[in-house]
């Protein structure tokens, strides 16, 4: 039987009318405003009163109406994850694809949503101003370069935010971020090539506008010159599978003496080493090679590439549980949260 005045009593149309929040509040015995605010964050609501309105939403099914709740709450209950880069970028590189599986992670014992925003090249006034404009809560930022000013913009704002990967154009200890030693990292990289017998040792390095692709070039140099050899042989692509091909071709042409190579990102390796393969240069015999991220490519590809890790998924999480403590009026020291890098050997090198 069904009582006319319950939660569960029919519509015209015969669908049954969602519970209200008088609905709550008269099965708590609590006034509205009591019940508002018990389902609002529970402020100024005692222990007593917010058990019972809890319980009488779990006995009622109720489901709090988001527009109303943020007019309360001035939340979205959302996030935006902010990708400056082109979208055909965002939808064939693994490295995205790790980024939302550890932000995901982060998010899972809350209510809050990511809204992906793709800041393509040009269009970064228009992001930051749908950030300012109160549609998320806070913002992840990643593959963010020195010409989007996103940086700079989010630091004059008040839209909370974390960076995966360290900033260029403000002072890194003025923003909360998260990354890799890529430095450490490109070091690794050189010097395992030359501990196992490369002389004269190239890189495909990384934009030079991405603090990925300066720190890493900057580790490389660090051991090459360490080594006593030449650090000349220098290209720079920017982290896609065609930039990798392309490179390889034009470093063998300018340095056909050389015999190891540091490619500063997994996919630019595998475009390499296709390219190599074309070129008939053996992998390792006549060129060994050294990635960066250990992506799912680097185990599959002609040879196996032995790179560096970059825990994408771990940064993330970590970015995304930063941005949650922000939300919750946390205090946060802005130092940063740095990954040390791994080598993964393997056939390439």
């Amino acid at each position: 039987m069904v009582v006319e005045n319950s939660p569960l009593a029919l519509a015209g149309d015969d669908r049954p009318t969602a519970p209200t929040l008088e609905q709550v509040a008269e099965r708590a015995g609590v006034s509205r405003s009591t019940a508002s605010r018990a389902i609002n964050g529970g402020l100024r609501v005692s222990p007593d009163a917010l058990a019972a309105v809890e319980a009488a939403v779990a006995e009622l099914g109720y489901t709090p109406n988001r527009a109303a709740r943020s007019l309360v709450t001035k939340r979205t209950d959302s996030i935006a994850l902010v990708v400056p880069e082109p979208d055909e970028r965002v939808l064939s590189d693994p490295f995205f694809a790790g980024t939302l599986n550890g932000l995901s992670a982060a998010l899972a014992d809350s209510d809050i949503q990511v809204v992906l925003v793709i800041a393509r090249p040009g269009e970064s006034e228009r992001t930051v101003r749908y950030l300012r404009n109160g549609h998320v809560d806070g913002a992840i930022v990643v593959s963010h370069h020195r010409t989007d000013d996103l940086d700079r913009v989010l630091l004059s704002s008040r839209v909370p935010n974390v960076f995966v990967g360290r900033p260029l154009s403000v002072d890194p200890d003025d923003v909360h971020y998260v990354d890799t030693d890529n430095v450490a990292g490109g070091e690794l990289a050189a010097r395992h090539l030359i501990e196992h017998g490369t002389r004269r040792i190239a890189t495909i390095a990384g934009p030079e506008d991405m603090s990925a692709g300066v720190d890493r070039l900057a580790g490389w140099r660090t051991a090459v010159r360490a080594a006593g050899l030449p650090d000349d042989a220098v290209l720079h692509g920017d982290f896609t599978l065609a930039s990798g091909a392309r490179l390889a071709r034009e470093l063998v042409e300018r340095f056909p003496d050389v015999d190891g190579v540091f490619i500063a990102s997994d996919l630019m390796a595998a475009g390499a080493l296709a390219a190599f393969a074309e070129l008939g240069k053996d992998v390792p015999g006549d060129i060994k090679v050294v990635g960066y991220d250990n992506i799912g490519v680097a185990a599959s590809t002609t040879p196996p590439l032995t790179t560096v890790v970059q825990p994408v998924v771990s940064m993330a999480r970590a970015a995304g549980q930063r941005l949650l403590a922000q939300l919750h009026g946390e205090s946060l020291t802005r130092d940063p949260l740095i990954f040390a890098p791994e080598l993964i050997v393997r056939a390439s090198a």
